[in-house]
């Protein structure tokens, strides 16, 4: 018969039994996890790369949040018709205007994230949206991934030839001497920011006129209704050529190939960053194969020769044509951070 020693070694090889195989088990389990999570990840890789290895298989999407005829939806036509012919796909550009880019924009970030429905970003919509409107229905760095640059240019302050100012130093000269006598047209929060701004940094107070659109801003300073305006170098040299609008200087820190003549904020003492970009963005959760799969495409073309060509002739610049999704994404990030502070300094408050 066992002794009651015996019984007691024998109880404790059975306890260290169990604990060993439960260790075992804890081990096993959590093997079997690892090993699924990583499963998860081949599969998810390898879905990725099978959607990229067959897309895109039907037509993309394009979507400009502003009317035919502006800077996005042009160059956008340039870039789809030439997008098309090398993926064999037809690429259409889809114009959905409305709230300042908003409802565009919203349409996109609520996409399926397929690599067919893409957003023609411009920073009046991922920016200055984003930092002055307090419910946004969508998040500018959440709910996008950046592809790549379409245009970044400087924008151009310019007079009706009536206003008595052949450069900025006399209109502000002249501002100063008559308070609110200087009436100012836009029609869009990047251009709102760029006269605060300027009203900040010269001390000036010149009256905001706000439009609904860009062309009925401009045919406002056209027609003399109002003193100022702003917009894109290239929207606005048919009119500097006919002498229907008088300009006075560029934002950014170089001066633009077509209007050379003309000084940069910076020179004249008045530093201002570029306000005018637009770039591609699919919506977050798009496969990164397929982000590699459009930028490997749409790189050479905007960086070929003809399309260099077709933007200055547009007079646009070329400088950031074709930049990849990683400085793009450090660019447009470093922008919501720099804006945010500006805007906040200028104490112009959210909507």
């Amino acid at each position: 018969m066992l002794q009651s020693a015996d019984c007691g070694r024998i109880m404790n090889l059975r306890r260290r039994g169990k604990a060993a195989m439960g260790k075992g088990e804890t081990k096993m389990k959590t093997v079997i996890r690892v090993l699924g999570i990583f499963a998860v990840l081949v599969f998810t890789l390898a879905a990725g790369e099978s959607k990229a290895q067959s897309y895109p298989s039907r037509t993309i999407k394009f979507v400009v949040g502003y009317p035919p005829g502006g800077a996005n939806d042009t160059l956008a036509r340039v870039v789809a018709q030439k997008l098309s012919a090398s993926v064999g796909q037809p690429v259409i550009v889809d114009n959905r205007p409305g709230a300042d880019g908003i409802i565009g924009t919203e349409f996109v970030a609520k996409s399926a994230p397929d690599g067919y429905t893409l957003l023609v970003g411009a920073s009046r919509q991922m920016i200055f949206n984003a930092v002055l409107n307090a419910k946004l229905p969508y998040d500018p760095v959440k709910d996008f991934i950046p592809i790549t640059m379409l245009y970044s240019e400087p924008l151009v302050f310019a007079v009706h030839p009536s206003v008595p100012a052949t450069s900025m130093k006399e209109l502000i000269a002249l501002a100063k001497a008559k308070p609110g006598a200087i009436f100012f047209a836009s029609a869009a929060q990047t251009f709102y920011v760029a006269i605060e701004d300027l009203k900040k940094q010269a001390g000036v107070n010149i009256v905001h006129v706000p439009y609904k659109g860009t062309g009925q801003a401009l045919m406002a300073a056209v027609s003399g209704d109002v003193g100022l305006t702003m917009g894109i170098v290239g929207s606005f040299l048919q009119q500097y050529r006919t002498g229907k609008l008088r300009p006075l200087a560029v934002t950014g820190d170089k001066r633009d190939a077509a209007i050379p003549d003309v000084p940069t904020m910076s020179e004249i003492g008045l530093p201002m960053r570029e306000l005018s970009w637009s770039g591609f963005f699919a919506p977050a959760a798009t496969p990164r194969a397929i982000i590699d799969k459009l930028y490997s495409e749409m790189a050479p073309i905007l960086k070929s020769d003809s399309m260099k060509e077709r933007y200055s002739g547009l007079s646009f610049g070329t400088g950031v044509l074709g930049i990849t999704p990683a400085e793009f994404d450090a660019y447009y990030k470093g922008e919501i951070v720099y804006w945010t502070k500006a805007i906040k300094d200028l104490n112009i408050r959210a909507n």
